[in-house]
């Protein structure tokens, strides 16, 4: 099996992982779940992040075939539009997309917002092949973190999102809407079908009890270590332990800009009359204090 080329960025502030992916046999690239920076308090965004990438896509001359999200983030903004229109490339995101963005509509009261993904260059369906040069990515549908979570199989690696973390870790959160704790387990088992050999590449590290930064482990690793579902965790098991985790967890600290952003593809809202952008903020309706999990 063929191994892409992966260069990988971390954006401490929100502890997310970005990834350009390279065909090694040509110039082409994509680029995933690439994030904005955003200074909370003064509700400001900025670039430095999405600049790193940006010049090692311009210091290697690649051609972005396509920007990749594997779902709409509730913890960090996507800095997707701004390198589209630096770098190229089509946004792409799994076509569940439609099904948070009608919950999310609701939920901060997003009147313009129309909920067909149509702010997405691309909805991905279960299994599609997508074009990187001599390779090509498969799209895993991979639910239960979100309804609209993929991951993206790339040769021998691939890109899960928030399905999985770290072996130490566990797995992914699944009290946002439209999450799932049984579709999580059994989206991880469908990766845990693939090759033991297979890179999994994580969206985030938390770094637990101070350890060095971890982004890739064999898929085997998982399967024998993973905190929360390994091969003998069955899905009752893992269900029971991941909802009375879930029940201790507060909202992410972003989730408010991020949601507004993110499922408009990394669009800010349009400027009003006055010429700023505004986001909403929904009051006592995302539950509990901000907290990492």
């Amino acid at each position: 099996m063929s191994s892409p080329v992966v260069e990988m960025f971390f954006h401490k502030s929100t502890f997310t992982l970005s990834y350009v992916v390279k065909d090694p046999m040509s110039r082409c690239a994509v680029i995933i779940d690439p994030a904005l920076d955003y200074d909370a308090a003064a509700a400001r965004t900025s670039t430095r992040h999405a600049d790193r990438i940006l010049k090692y896509v311009l210091d290697n001359d690649l051609k972005v075939e396509w920007i990749l999200e594997t779902h709409a983030h509730a913890d960090h903004l996507s800095a997707a539009q701004y390198l589209r229109a630096k770098a190229g490339g089509k946004i792409a995101i799994g076509e569940g997309i439609c099904e948070v963005q009608k919950t999310f509509r609701e939920v901060f009261n997003l009147d313009d917002l129309v909920t067909d993904g149509s702010q997405f260059d691309r909805l991905l369906k279960d299994n599609e092949k997508l074009a990187i040069g001599m390779m090509e990515a498969t799209v895993l549908h991979t639910p239960g973190h979100t309804n609209d979570s993929v991951s993206y199989l790339i040769g021998d690696a691939v890109f899960v999102g928030d399905t999985l973390f770290a072996p130490d870790f566990g797995s992914a959160r699944t009290d946002f809407p439209g999450g799932d704790a049984r579709y999580l387990y059994r989206s991880i088992h469908r990766l845990f079908g693939l090759s033991d050999a297979t890179r999994v590449f994580l969206c985030h590290d938390y770094m637990p009890a101070g350890r060095e930064l971890e982004y890739v482990h064999r898929l085997e690793e998982h399967k024998l270590k993973n905190i929360h579902i390994n091969e003998s965790v069955t899905e009752e098991e893992f269900v029971s332990r991941r909802n009375a985790r879930d029940e201790k967890l507060g909202m992410p600290g972003l989730i408010i800009p991020s949601i507004q952003i993110n499922i408009r593809a990394g669009k800010l809202p349009d400027p009003e009359n006055n010429g700023v952008a505004y986001l909403k903020v929904p009051l006592n309706q995302l539950g509990k204090s901000s907290r990492a999990g």
